[in-house]
């Protein structure tokens, strides 16, 4: 069974137990930066130097925030409601009310991972970079030949508390790890879960209990959750499938964490992550009867997502080895699974966080990974459309141009904003293979200065153009450093 997830309170004293920075650029508090942090692997990596430089050089801390606790558009969000998405109205409506934007109080929350995979998807390096109040200038973590460490005490993200106790969280993640040097506030993944949640359901439909083309018929049984969950529906597993993973739909989502918990299969699940070694995937505290309740207790880490990837991703051999000692392979999904995983992923409507191509060739955002917008999202002018939201930028010259495949799901809420998924290039283009996945509480409640305007009826970039700017450098190391 899983351990009971043990409160703690951690002071600022005791946050300053930093490890070295890996590009010799000093954190806030601590000993003088080194060139080798802590961990049994040595000198850090390449790709985990490059990102934590790019990551500092971008510097996120000057995006400025429309509602801080300050002000009357604060929306701190406890433990008993869901955290939902603004739609775009009500965004609109918080970006004309917002006349005087803040700069961001404190350095951002950022988690990042790059796992470098070969031709034959196997990981051959990795780099995990940690960006916070305690970290402004990012610190690469240690992570072993096993994709795994114990220097970080993972803890819950809090609304409020970001900002009262200087991103420092008070509820542990994972037991055991709370004299970690690294303590570190995850931020929430928001619609990245829906990761979790597939891999649920598939392995479901792995083990007989469920097909992918039945009927689910989603009754809640329940009026919380009503405006993220959506009313009773009906529709096959495949295509509640589809519309969480593509369209980034709640109701789906809600639909098929319901059917997770009518087959009790939810305490396993959380269960499995932990045996996998995975352990900070938990899809915590969601209401059996409805499918809602999204709250801070569900957690990811930017490592964990990625080694999640990897596996869907189906390389050979032993991945990683799970904590008691057995090997993890892409067996733990089915290959039909894999498949169906994948191309969901590769058919992602939201391209506009790491990558951008939903605004192609605009002034705004930058450019970021240069991927291929799936079809089926693309009107005959060019322009695309997702779940009743227009971009209003011909896409065409962008796939024209396009040099790889993204297969990701982004997520978004007012203080959070992640993407994680596996590139690959396109016959002919400049070799690389690599999982990518960042998390932030960079959401829409914050935004660039000296944002333009955007056109009417199109829909507003709700990221900060500083991830697409990292995604796109990311990409050219890669395309450089990779054979």
């Amino acid at each position: 069974m899983l351990p009971k997830r043990r409160v703690i309170v951690i002071t600022a004293l005791a946050a300053a137990t930093l490890l070295p920075a890996s590009s010799g650029l000093a954190a806030a508090a601590g000993p003088r930066a080194s060139s080798t942090p802590l961990g049994p692997d040595g000198p850090v990596t390449p790709i985990a130097r490059f990102l934590q430089q790019t990551m500092n050089q971008l510097q996120f801390q000057q995006v400025l925030d429309l509602a801080p606790p300050s002000s009357p558009d604060f929306r701190s969000v406890d433990a008993s409601v869901d955290k939902r998405a603004a739609t775009p109205a009500q965004r609109e409506r918080m970006l004309a009310a917002a006349t005087s934007p803040r700069p961001i109080a404190q350095q951002p929350q950022i988690d990042a991972t790059i796992l470098d995979l070969d031709k034959a998807r196997r990981i051959i390096s990795s780099g995990t970079v940690l960006m916070s109040p305690q970290y402004p200038q990012g610190i690469v973590i240690p992570v072993g030949r096993n994709l795994a460490t114990d220097q970080v005490n993972w803890t819950e993200w809090d609304d409020l508390g970001w900002y009262t106790n200087h991103g420092v969280g008070t509820v542990d993640v994972v037991p055991g790890l709370q004299d970690a040097p690294v303590q570190f506030m995850l931020p929430y993944p928001a619609s990245v879960l829906k990761l979790m949640v597939a891999f649920g359901v598939l392995r479901l439909a792995d083990q007989g209990a469920i097909t992918l083309d039945e009927t689910y018929d989603y009754q809640p049984t329940s009026t919380t959750s009503v405006s993220l969950c959506g009313n009773a529906s009906g529709n096959t597993v495949r295509g509640y499938l589809d519309a969480s993973l593509t369209e980034s739909s709640d109701p789906a989502s809600c639909a098929l964490i319901k059917l997770l918990s009518d087959h009790d299969a939810i305490a396993p699940l959380n269960q499995e992550f932990q045996d996998l070694g995975l352990q900070t995937l938990q899809l915590q505290g969601t209401n059996p009867a409805t499918g809602g309740h999204w709250t801070n207790a569900v957690t990811m880490s930017s490592l964990d997502t990625a080694k999640l990837l990897a596996l869907i991703n189906g390389g050979p051999g032993t991945l990683w080895t799970a904590p008691d000692g057995q090997p993890v392979t892409r067996a733990v999904l089915s290959a039909s699974a894999r498949r169906f995983f994948m191309s969901e992923l590769g058919q992602q409507g939201w391209n506009w966080m790491l990558s951008t191509t939903n605004y192609c060739d605009a002034a705004y955002p930058a450019a970021g990974i240069p991927q291929v917008t799936a079809r089926r999202w693309i009107a005959a002018n060019g322009t695309v459309t997702v779940a009743g939201n227009s971009f209003g930028r011909d896409v065409r010259p962008c796939n024209r141009a396009a040099q790889l495949t993204f297969a990701h799901k982004p997520g978004w809420v007012s203080n959070s904003g992640a993407d994680a998924g596996i590139v690959r290039s396109l016959p002919g283009m400049a070799y690389r293979h690599y999982i990518i996945a960042v998390f932030s509480n960079l959401g829409d409640q914050y935004i660039d200065p000296g944002r333009p305007a955007t056109p009417p009826g199109a829909v507003a970039p709700w990221y900060t153009q500083k991830f697409a700017q990292l995604g796109r450098a990311i990409d050219q190391w890669e395309a450089a450093h990779s054979g």
